[in-house]
């Protein structure tokens, strides 16, 4: 194996050396030499990156991924920002450490976004290795993402009833001035245009109700800071089956706004995934991608896009964060509920109708491969939602806000815990509301993390059971009371409380053992991590 790994690396140097600073194409047309410079055209026959297509030995080590398809000429429209929409004005530049973006808005007050199909991930890397072989590696990978499927997506998502964008693919003609002062850096490629929401001016009919849109860190930011303000934590859990299903395994917190809806006592947030760049991904086609995405190596959170779903909780990875805070409420047999509701709504008819949105040559090369695969992976939905629900189950976590609360953790007979949560708004009963209530399994669950923010919390547990589960709770910020009248079989305590040693007030029972220090951990949620 040594010998192996030192000889491929020598393939690597010698094959990539220094980074390349022509390392993208010149051109996304086919045939640039036969337009006129100051001609117009409604459409053009172009290539979303020629510069994937690589020999025989490069394919072998570095997989084949999509390289056909990102050198596959294709005709698509050319982009007319005086037409589009209505008529287009440039906004600002955006866009992450790949993506080169630019936000674009029409008369009503609505933005676009103009996205590069094509991505430059050098600037990830620390800058001292920018100009090593490295960096081509990197390019090199994006071959591994379907360039067009954010459009197929779109239609599963559609069939599915989970909000989404409408993308549309344009080319950016060498002669495109409407871009401002921006817009050499678009000129003679292929991007996404597809509607932003963000804000309130993005809502239409199609997302009902809604008051507003906003992104997770502002829903994060209401959530723990303020009483009544909850996710659809079913809508998210569907969401991300529905990830699954299309293999998009980079579905961090940052991949999602969340549209807001007014009920008669909470505020609802309903999650719009965006950013589908990763769905379809095919990674471990060759050598040294294969082995480096292995269960122990450091890139087992690409999940290559198969007929079988292999380890599904691998698409959790980058997503932790945000499952964590939003599915903590969802049970097995909703889990269940929810693959057999995707299994009906996204029929044979469904996918087929997504998958032929690709563009004809396209579909030629990966449409029916695609179609296959998904047909394949539908069926698996109730087997993966059993395995991303006891993967999450195992060490939960349920919070408060900044403001008052009381849980309730009552130890039930068989082994299982309940734990209820009550927001407390004011002295009387009728003025608190139940905003969590769920029974964790014995069998699923290992240990019980509550959270009480800031504030005065109190925490109650009671009755008996057998060999219970653990229950940690922290305090947090304010000056909490803990009452343990609960009692589990067993020579181990079930009950840990940690605090400041003058954080927390607590009526120990034979369960409970204290942990208090200056610098032990009361706040669950670090906001500057988003």
């Amino acid at each position: 194996m040594r010998k192996l790994l030192i000889y491929m690396g020598g393939v690597v140097l010698l094959h990539f050396g220094c980074a390349k600073k022509d390392y993208f194409q010149t051109s996304a047309l086919v045939r640039p030499e036969a337009l006129k410079p100051n001609a117009k055209w409604d459409s053009a026959t172009v290539v979303a990156g020629a510069h994937y297509r690589k020999n025989f030995l490069h394919t072998v080590f570095w997989g084949k991924h999509y390289r056909q398809v990102w050198a596959q000429p294709v005709k698509l429209p050319v982009l007319d920002v005086s037409k589009m929409h209505g008529g287009l004005t440039p906004e600002k530049m955006g866009g992450g450490f790949q993506t080169t973006s630019l936000t674009l808005q029409n008369e009503d007050g609505r933005q676009y976004s103009l996205r590069s199909v094509d991505k430059d991930p050098q600037e990830i890397l620390p800058k001292g290795l920018r100009k090593t072989f490295l960096s081509n590696l990197l390019r090199d990978q994006t071959s591994a993402a379907h360039p067009y499927g954010a459009t197929v997506v779109s239609h599963l998502a559609g069939g599915a009833r989970i909000p989404h964008s409408h993308p549309r693919y344009v080319y950016v003609p060498k002669n495109e001035t409407g871009l401002g002062k921006n817009s050499v850096e678009f000129r003679d490629k292929v991007f996404m245009l597809e509607e932003k929401y963000e804000g309130k001016e993005a809502i239409t009919s199609y997302l009902g109700k809604a008051k507003n849109l906003v992104d997770t860190e502002d829903f994060l930011e209401k959530r723990f800071s303020e009483h009544s303000h909850l996710p659809d934590q079913l809508s998210f859990a569907k969401a991300r089956l529905f990830d699954v299903l299309i293999g998009d395994w980079d579905r961090h917190e940052g991949q999602w706004q969340w549209a807001v809806y007014d009920t008669s006592q909470v505020t609802t947030y309903t999650p719009v995934p965006k950013d589908r760049d990763q769905a379809f991904f095919k990674f471990d086609d060759g050598v040294i991608p294969w082995l480096f995405s292995r269960s122990w190596a450091p890139l087992k959170k690409m999940k290559t896009f198969k007929h079988k779903i292999t380890s599904p909780e691998g698409y959790l990875q980058n997503a932790q964060f945000i499952d964590e805070r939003c599915l903590n409420e969802v049970t097995l047999e909703q889990w269940q509920q929810l693959a057999l509701q995707l299994q009906n709504q996204l029929t044979d008819s469904v996918l087929t109708s997504a998958v032929a949105s690709l563009p004809t040559a396209v579909y030629n090369l990966t449409g029916q491969e695609i179609l296959e695969k998904l047909k394949s992976r539908r069926a698996q939905l109730p087997q993966v939602a059993t395995q991303l629900y006891r993967h999450l189950a195992k060490h939960e976590l349920v919070a408060g806000t900044d403001q008052k609360e009381k849980f309730i953790v009552q130890r039930l007979p068989n082994g299982d815990t309940r734990v209820m949560v009550s927001q407390m708004a004011g002295k009387d009963k009728e003025s608190n509301l139940l905003v969590y209530d769920r029974v964790f399994r014995k069998k699923d669950t290992k240990s019980i993390s509550l959270y009480g923010l800031a504030e005065e919390d109190n925490f109650i547990l009671l009755g008996e059971g057998k060999k219970g589960i653990m229950v940690n709770i922290y305090g947090g910020m304010g000056e909490d009371e803990v009452k343990d009248n609960s009692l589990v079989s067993g020579w181990a305590k079930k009950t840990r409380v940690y605090d400041t040693r003058q954080g927390i007030e607590v009526e120990k029972g034979k369960e409970t053992k204290v942990k208090k220090s200056r610098d032990v951990k009361v706040h669950a949620f670090d906001r500057e991590g988003l």
